[in-house]
């Protein structure tokens, strides 16, 4: 495993780390504490010193398993949080100093932590990102030392780039990978000369980019991939990085023909990501642990040829850019 820091935190952590949005099962299967386990103990002895949570997973319960991990860990493993998704509606108006206090306070109990390493606002609205008084509370929570650090979770790049305004936002998550790009035209620069880690969610499109799909795949209906394609629940571009399922298997299919290792798609995929250097870190989800110990490989795996990278771009150019691009 190679490690990076993670912007002005001034944390070394795992390229490659994990998200734990499935880490008890499948979306809609119910909490399965004993997987959940399994696979978090994988990652640790995996090289893995970086897991990503939030309070609304599970209503808290990839908390409570995550804490319960770290708790029994010999080693220092940096856990980030996420907070402001319980609000309903979720609208501005819901983001109040008190009720996110609240969330973090509450977070800290089933993290069984006296302090958060980082603080994460989760996709808030827009809005959100012109109030000073929400990124002063953290100021204020960092003082008192419930939290060293805060970072946003974002929708947008224009989001990200409000974001980073503020000087105490240390990292911002975003949805990057070969199907979105638009992060690394402008905001990735911004990013480093700011200092600021960035945390990538979403790497492999929902899975699309696993290579295992084809258009006869089912999903279960509780499965966002299933039931939030047009945003129903939640941004679409959280679903297949939010374009429909069958452009994405046709450009899946034109991938694998430019590369001499197919079978390695979700590697490459992830390697793809690696190459940036201002990506601090990736955070792939897994329901089994096999998923962990293959996304860990892209560590070692050897940077991707010129001709490979260029063929990629073509693709992302003709057949995804326009339904992706400017939009998030």
């Amino acid at each position: 495993m190679n490690y990076r820091t993670l912007g002005k935190t001034g944390f070394n952590i795992s390229e490659i780390s994990l998200g734990t949005w499935q880490v008890g099962g499948k979306w809609g299967s119910g909490f399965d504490h004993k997987l959940a386990d399994r696979i978090l103990n994988t990652a640790l002895d995996t090289g893995i010193n970086f897991i990503d949570t939030a309070d609304v997973y599970e209503a808290g319960e990839s908390e409570t398993a995550v804490g319960k991990v770290v708790k029994n860990s010999r080693d220092r493993i940096y856990v980030a949080t996420k907070c402001g998704r319980q609000i309903n509606p979720h609208i501005d108006e819901g983001y109040t100093p008190q009720v996110l206090r609240k969330y973090v306070e509450d977070s800290l109990k089933r993290l069984q932590m006296d302090c958060l390493d980082l603080v994460q606002l989760h996709c808030p609205p827009t809005q959100v990102y012109y109030r000073s008084e929400i990124f002063g509370e953290f100021e204020k929570l960092k003082a008192e030392g419930k939290i060293l650090n805060l970072g946003v979770s974002v929708q947008k790049v224009e989001e990200a780039l409000k974001a980073i305004e503020f000087d105490n936002v240390s990292t911002v998550q975003i949805i990057y990978n070969i199907f979105r790009q638009r992060p690394h035209e402008y905001f990735f620069k911004r990013a480093a000369e700011k200092n600021v880690g960035i945390i990538v969610r979403v790497p492999l499109a929902s899975g699309l980019l696993s290579g295992k799909y084809s258009l006869n795949t089912k999903f279960e209906e509780a499965d966002h991939r299933f039931n939030n394609r047009n945003g129903k629940y939640f941004d679409k571009g959280e679903t297949f990085a939010g374009i429909p399922f069958e452009t994405g298997i046709d450009a899946v299919e034109k991938i694998k023909r430019q590369t001499q290792d197919p079978e390695q798609l979700a590697i490459i995929a992830l390697k793809w990501i690696l190459m940036k250097q201002e990506v601090s870190c990736i955070i792939p989800g897994a329901s089994k642990t096999e998923q962990v110990k293959s996304n860990v490989r892209a560590s070692s795996y050897p940077n991707l040829e010129e001709k490979l990278l260029s063929e990629i771009d073509n693709i992302y150019r003709q057949d995804i850019k326009g339904y992706v691009h400017q939009c998030w």
